[in-house]
């Protein structure tokens, strides 16, 4: 029997006698209870898996089971396999299951064995049956009624054989390595995933392997640690990209080609809002089953030039102001630990510093989706595919003459004092803030939502902060205003003062009395950019968004029923 014909037979599931249903047409292994000794129709109670959730199938020995119930004992010479699998948990964790199925015949056994992996081989070889495994997938977790309503159509890459990991054995609370190793390691074993692995020993270690060796022999790039290690491996795989394709990434024209490597992120930092965003948690675990089971999302990155050089890319925050003083002065104390970022929020807080400057943004008219409209970023998502859809239609009239982007759209220009200002790709959530600083932000639309917080009351500041935590709409204040933009460029009024002498429209931190005091230095002209947790000296920046530049393994925040 191969692996496209429909298999069914009679078969035990621990104490009880189940009818087993494989059918390739929907991609589905089926079990429900049936007495007889032939199988019966489904009832209300049957259990079910997709095929492109099967990690492993292994045969099982019997000796290795339990059989000392009458039923085993009555069974002459019992057989057995068992089919590891993704297991859905509370707040969208994934957990590695095992199923047992037993029966008499041997034969059975091992055309049930051999067609299960024949099928795992094929989410890796075959590209029609991935696609109608993704297909049955979003079927079975929708609840749809038929697959007529699925597009089948959407991107879906292979099981990854051979992977390139990266441990920051630092990050965090130093334990990525013993993370990676009890947690990650055992189930690439048994999803026969191998891999080359190397600890980082210095900054930005990461980066540079992956401008220097050969990644053609690898199905994607894991990375271990927080969203600084993660930041080091996407600018790794995007400059190789670039290099590799002759563009040059110093111009803010400049397309950027897509990489075709996908990159895993393992949990083990401090926040991990890259990993919390697109997959709705930080467990190692749920990312590790992410990647064995060959996940793949598109995501946006943002490139932020300066006088016609790159300074970085961003996927997750870019914010001046609060966030950027924060991760300032948090840099001068490393040696408080984790403590140290809420120590800097305070101070930040308590500063109150304004800063005073022009914001240019091209809006995002290709988007479908506004920020505020309380639909957020989702697994299969339909805002994302959409307005992919709508921009690439804007680029071939451009490309074609038909008409120039630009031209045809209004820059829009802000001036004013400002406490912060804020671009995410994502909704930037973690375990402090489920929402995110943007709840309805995609990470696939080819826009960045653009959060602009004026000059106000520390008490107001403190409600904006507050609603980061809760279910609020924290756009709703008078001096917040967001924009759902592709282009943006910042100028500081005091960007020509490079010597950074105080101005009088400086903010005055701590109020009277550092007026009373020229020679006081808290209250700066000028911020720095807090560049997904990395700092960016500069205040005159040039952003463009690049709509799903980059590949994950994973899918989106799955909808919980």
């Amino acid at each position: 029997m191969g692996a496209a014909e429909p298999l069914q037979s009679v078969l035990w599931v621990k104490q009880e006698r189940c009818a087993v249903s494989l059918e390739p047409a929907r991609a589905l292994l089926r079990w429900w209870r049936s007495p007889g000794t032939e199988p019966s129709a489904p009832d209300a109670d049957a259990c079910s898996v997709p095929v492109s959730e099967i990690i492993a199938v292994e045969e099982t020995h019997v000796h290795e089971k339990q059989s000392s119930s009458g039923r085993w004992q009555k069974m002459e010479n019992p057989f057995a396999f068992t089919v590891h699998c993704v297991k859905r948990a509370r707040h969208h964790r994934w957990k590695a299951a095992q199923v047992t199925f037993w029966s008499a015949d041997e034969q059975l056994c091992h055309l049930w064995l051999h067609t299960l992996r024949e099928l795992l081989e094929s989410l890796s070889t075959c590209a029609s049956f991935r696609i109608c495994c993704q297909a049955a997938q979003l079927w079975w977790h929708a609840g749809l009624s038929d697959l007529t309503q699925v597009d089948v159509m959407a991107p879906f890459a292979s099981r990854p054989k051979h992977l390139l990991v990266f441990i920051n054995p630092f990050g965090g609370k130093g334990q990525g390595k013993r993370i990676y190793e009890k947690k990650v390691a055992p189930l690439f074993t048994l999803a026969s995933i191998t891999t080359e692995i190397i600890i980082t020993e210095h900054a930005n270690q990461a980066k540079e392997t992956l401008y220097e060796i050969n990644t053609d022999g690898y199905d994607g790039i894991v990375c271990v640690g927080g969203d600084g290690m993660f930041s080091e491996v996407l600018h790794g795989v995007i400059g190789r990209t670039q290099q590799s394709a002759g563009i040059d990434p110093n111009h803010p024209r400049a397309v950027l080609v897509p990489s075709t490597l996908r990159i895993g992120i393992i949990p083990a930092g401090s926040t991990d809002c890259v990993c919390y965003s697109t997959v709705g948690t930080n467990d190692a675990e749920t990312s590790a089953l992410h990647i064995i089971v060959g996940d793949s999302l598109a995501i946006d990155v943002s490139s932020v030039h300066h006088n016609s050089t790159l300074l970085r890319y961003s996927v997750s925050l870019l914010g001046y102001g609060f966030y950027g003083d924060l991760i300032k002065d948090s840099e001068k104390k490393r040696w408080m630990g984790l403590v140290r970022y809420d120590f800097s929020g305070l101070k930040a807080f308590l500063s109150h510093q304004y800063y005073e400057g022009t914001v240019s943004f091209l809006p995002a008219q290709h988007t479908v989706g506004s920020p505020r409209d309380k639909k957020p970023c989702r697994a299969g998502c339909f805002v994302c595919r959409q307005s992919k859809q709508q921009l690439e239609e804007e680029q071939k009239k451009a490309l074609y003459g038909l008409e120039n982007a630009e031209e045809v759209e209004e820059w829009q220009v802000v001036c004013g004092k400002f406490l912060a200002i804020n671009a995410t790709n994502m909704s930037c959530a973690c375990p402090r803030s489920p929402g995110g600083m943007s709840p309805a932000a995609h990470l696939g639309d080819g826009s960045s939502d653009l959060i602009l917080i004026r000059k106000c009351s520390r008490f107001n500041f403190l409600r904006f902060l507050v609603r980061h935590t809760n279910e609020d709409d924290q756009f709703d204040f008078t001096f917040v205003e967001v924009y759902r933009v592709k282009k943006f460029q910042f100028i500081s009024k005091h960007v020509d003062d490079e010597d950074g002498d105080l101005k009088e429209n400086g903010k005055q931190g701590f109020g009277q009395i550092c007026t009373d005091n020229p020679t006081c230095s808290c209250s700066p002209s000028r911020s720095s950019w807090n560049c997904d947790g990395e700092i960016l000296h500069s205040p005159a920046i040039e952003v463009r968004v690049h709509c799903q530049l980059v590949r994950l393994f994973a899918r989106g925040i799955e909808e919980q029923s």
